[in-house]
C-alpha cells in the first residue's frame, strides 16, 4: 500500500517543502499592526532566514484590520505592504491568516459583530466574505505570498468552552469554509489554502467539532495540524503529533505541521531543543512534508498587555529570546533543514508498505447507539499500536476503515479493537485466506453499555470457543500479564516470557477466555490460559490476543516501551514483512526515505534515550553517513537524530 507524503507544488509543479514559523513582532504581538517597527520586522526575518527558515505564517488581527462591518484600516494594509516587500527582498514568503479572532489564549471580536454566529449568520458571513475577498484581491499578485489560512483555531473561537466539540453544526461549518474559499479563489488567487482549524475533528480525535477533515478535504489543498500534547509517557508524546500526520492521509493532500512548540516556562532550553528535534523528523517520517513551529519570538516587553498579561507562558514560545538572540529550538530547526538539503527530501517519498494498522470506523462515523468513549478509545488505543509498531522498526500503514482494507498488505493489525462492521470482518478473514496475517487483540470496550466484543462469528473466525457469560467481563486479576511462549514464534524462542502491565477500567480490564478448537495455543498467561492463539484460513493466519494489550498500555502512565513491540516483530517475521533496516533496541527507532527519481535509499535513526547511546543495526545492505563513511554502528546522542544512506550489497 502507498503511505501519504504529498508535496504542495509551485507554480511551475516544483514540489516545496515549507520550513517556516509563526510570526508576530516583538513590538505587539498581536498587537504587531498598531505598533509596526519595519526595522525590527526587519531584523528578525533575517534571525529566521539566517537560520534556514524561508516561511513566515502571518496574521489580520481582525479587530484592527477591520475596524467597522463596511471598512479596512488602510494605514494597517500599508503596513502589511511592506511586510509582504521586506520579506521578498529577504528571498522569504508568507502565508496571510484572515479571520484572528483567537490567539493564545484569547477570544478578540471585532466591535461590530453584535453576537452573531460565524457560521450561521448570513449578514456576518457575507462581512466575513467581503473582507476576504478585498484582503485577497489586494495581495493575490505579490510573489510573497505563498498561501492562505482561514482562520486560527477557530473551533475555540466560535465557542471557547467546549472547543466546539457538540456545538458546531458541520454542514454549517463546511459551508463557511467553501464560502470563504470560494472568495479567494474568485478574487483570482492560485496559491494553497486551508482552514487553520488545527485538524481537531472527529477523524482525529473521536470528538466532533464540526470541522470534519473528510468533508474540508475536498476544498482545501493541505492539511494543518495544530499539535501541543500532554502527555503522561514520553514516547507518547514524541510520536504523538507523528500519528495525527498519519491519520491526515485523507484526500491524498499534503500535511504541514501548521504548528507546534514548546514555551520556556515549561522546560529546560536543551528539553525544548530534543522535543523539536522528535517532532521535526518523527512527523517527517509520517508523511508531513511541511514545518511552522509556533513561534518567531519571545515577547518579555508585552508582560502587561493581553494575552500576555494572564497567560504568561504565552510570552516564551519563541524560536529566539526577547532580545533576538536564536535559542536551541532555532539551532534544531536549522540542522533539520540542512539534512533536508542533504538528502533532497522535496523529492523524497515514504516507501511502500505490506504492514496496515487498521484503524475502526467507530472513531468518526455517526453510527446510532454509540458512546463517546466509542471513539475516543479507538483512538487511543490506534496510537498506542503505532508506537509499538514504531518501537519495532514497522513501516507501518495507518488505515481508516471507512476507506477499506488494503488487498496488497501482507500483515494487518486490528489492535485492541471493540467494534468493526460486519463486512470489514468478512474482509480481513478474505485477507488472512489469500494468504496474509491477521492479528486481533480482544477488547470489551471502556462502558458497561453493550460491553463486549462486537466480532460476528468469533468461534469460526480464530479456531476457538469463546466461554463469555451474558452481561459480565472476565477481569484481569493480576497487576501483570506473564505471556508465557510455547512454540516458537516469529523469532520469539519456546520458554521466554513477555511481561505486560496491566491497566484499563473496570469494565476495559478484562480477557477473553476461550478453549482452542482448531486454533493452535502460541503463548499462555500466568495462569495456563490461551493468551496468544493463531488459526490457519486459507493461505494465511488469523492470529488472537486474548488481552488488550495496546489499551492496557494505552492507560498506564510511563509505561513505553512496554514488550508488545516484541510480539508485533514476530508478527512481522511470520508474515514475511520483516523491515531492511531494523535495530533491536525499541528506545531507537528507524524509518526509511527513498529519492523518487535516482532510487537512493536514506535511514532515519532516532533514539529515545536519555544519554547518548550506540547500536549495531540490521541492515539489508550497508550504511554510509551523509559525509560518505561506511558505517557499522550507529552513535545517536541523547533523544539524537542520524541519517544514512542505505546501499544495496556491498558498499
Amino acid at each position: 500500500m502507498q503511505r501519504n507524503s504529498a508535496k504542495l507544488a509551485d507554480a511551475d509543479g516544483s514540489p516545496l517543502v515549507w520550513v517556516g514559523v509563526n510570526y508576530w513582532s516583538s513590538t505587539g504581538g498581536p498587537l504587531m499592526w498598531r505598533n509596526y517597527d519595519p526595522s525590527v520586522v526587519d531584523e528578525e526575518l533575517r534571525v529566521m532566514r539566517d537560520h534556514g527558515i524561508g516561511l513566515t505564517r502571518s496574521f489580520f488581527y481582525w479587530p484592527d484590520f477591520m475596524p467597522t462591518e463596511d471598512a479596512l484600516d488602510e494605514k494597517l494594509l500599508t503596513r502589511y505592504d511592506d511586510f509582504l516587500d521586506r520579506h521578498l527582498a529577504l528571498g522569504m514568503r508568507t502565508i496571510p491568516t484572515f479571520v484572528v479572532g483567537h490567539m493564545s489564549g484569547q477570544n478578540w471580536d471585532p466591535a461590530w459583530r453584535d453576537g452573531r454566529d460565524i457560521f450561521t449568520d448570513e449578514s456576518f458571513l457575507e462581512r466575513q466574505r467581503w473582507y476576504v475577498r478585498e484582503l485577497t484581491g489586494r495581495w493575490k499578485d505579490h510573489p510573497a505570498v505563498a498561501g492562505w489560512l482561514l482562520s486560527n483555531e477557530i473551533p475555540i473561537y466560535a465557542d471557547w468552552k467546549s472547543r466546539g466539540i457538540g456545538t458546531l453544526d458541520a454542514d454549517a461549518v463546511t459551508a463557511w469554509a467553501a464560502a470563504l474559499i470560494g472568495e479567494i479563489r474568485a478574487a483570482g488567487a492560485t496559491q494553497p489554502v486551508s482552514v487553520g482549524d488545527g485538524a481537531w475533528g472527529v477523524e482525529i480525535t473521536g470528538l466532533d467539532n464540526g470541522f470534519r477533515v473528510r468533508d474540508l478535504a475536498p476544498l482545501i489543498d493541505f492539511h494543518g495540524p495544530h499539535v501541543y500534547r500532554m502527555e503522561d509517557d514520553q514516547l507518547r508524546l514524541h510520536l504523538g503529533a507523528a500519528f495525527v500526520c498519519e491519520l491526515l492521509d485523507i484526500g491524498g493532500k499534503p500535511v504541514v505541521m501548521e504548528e507546534f512548540g514548546v514555551t520556556s516556562d515549561y522546560v529546560s532550553e536543551a528539553n525544548a531543543a530534543h522535543y523539536y528535534r522528535q517532532i521535526l523528523h518523527t512527523t517527517l517520517l509520517a508523511g508531513a512534508t511541511g514545518w511552522i513551529p509556533w513561534n518567531n519570538t519571545d515577547y518579555d516587553d508585552l508582560a502587561d498587555q493581553d494575552p500576555y498579561r494572564h497567560h504568561p507562558f504565552e510570552m516564551h514560545f519563541g524560536l529566539t529570546d526577547s532580545l533576538g538572540r536564536p535559542k536551541q529550538q532555532l539551532r534544531e530547526v536549522h540542522a533539520f533543514t540542512e539534512v533536508l538539503r542533504r538528502t533532497d527530501f522535496a523529492r523524497l517519498r515514504r516507501p511502500d508498505t505490506r504492514i496496515a494498522l487498521l484503524v475502526s470506523s467507530f472513531l468518526e462515523a455517526p453510527y446510532p447507539f454509540t458512546q463517546p468513549e466509542d471513539a475516543t478509545s479507538v483512538a487511543n488505543n490506534s496510537r498506542q499500536a503505532y508506537i509499538a509498531a514504531r518501537e519495532a522498526d514497522l513501516p507501518v500503514g495507518v488505515v481508516r476503515e471507512l476507506d477499506g482494507v488494503p488487498d496488497d498488505c501482507a500483515l494487518h493489525l486490528v489492535p485492541s479493537v471493540k467494534q468493526l462492521t460486519a463486512p470489514t470482518w468478512r474482509t480481513l478473514v478474505e485477507r488472512a485466506s489469500a494468504g496474509a496475517v491477521v492479528y486481533a487483540s480482544y477488547f470489551v470496550g471502556e462502558h458497561r453499555t453493550q460491553r463486549g466484543p462486537w466480532w460476528p462469528k468469533l468461534d469460526e473466525t480464530f479456531g476457538v470457543v469463546k466461554q463469555l457469560r451474558y452481561g459480565l467481563v472476565d477481569p484481569i486479576e493480576d497487576d501483570e500479564l506473564r505471556m508465557v511462549f510455547v512454540r516458537d514464534f516469529g523469532g520469539i524462542g519456546t520458554g521466554e516470557e513477555l511481561v505486560f502491565r496491566v491497566g484499563g477500567t473496570e469494565n476495559s480490564r478484562a480477557f477473553l477466555p476461550v478453549v482452542p478448537d482448531g486454533a493452535e495455543v502460541i503463548a499462555v498467561d500466568g495462569r495456563g490460559r490461551p493468551a496468544l492463539l493463531r488459526h490457519r484460513v486459507g493461505d494465511g493466519w488469523m492470529v488472537l490476543c486474548t488481552y488488550p494489550l495496546e489499551h492496557m498500555a494505552a492507560m498506564t502512565p510511563r509505561v513505553n516501551p512496554e514488550p508488545t513491540w516484541r510480539l508485533y516483530a514476530a508478527l512481522a517475521a511470520s508474515a514475511g514483512v520483516t523491515p531492511s533496516v531494523r535495530v533491536d533496541d525499541p528506545l531507537v527507532m528507524t524509518g526509511l526515505m527513498e529519492h523518487s527519481s535516482d532510487g537512493r535509499v536514506f535511514a532515519w535513526f532516532i533514539s529515545q534515550h536519555a544519554s547518548p547511546v550506540v547500536v549495531e543495526p540490521l541492515v539489508d545492505g550497508s550504511l554510509v553517513s551523509l559525509d560518505g563513511d561506511v558505517l557499522s554502528t550507529v552513535e545517536l546522542d541523547a533523544y539524537g537524530v542520524l541519517v544514512a544512506e542505505v546501499r544495496r550489497g556491498r558498499s
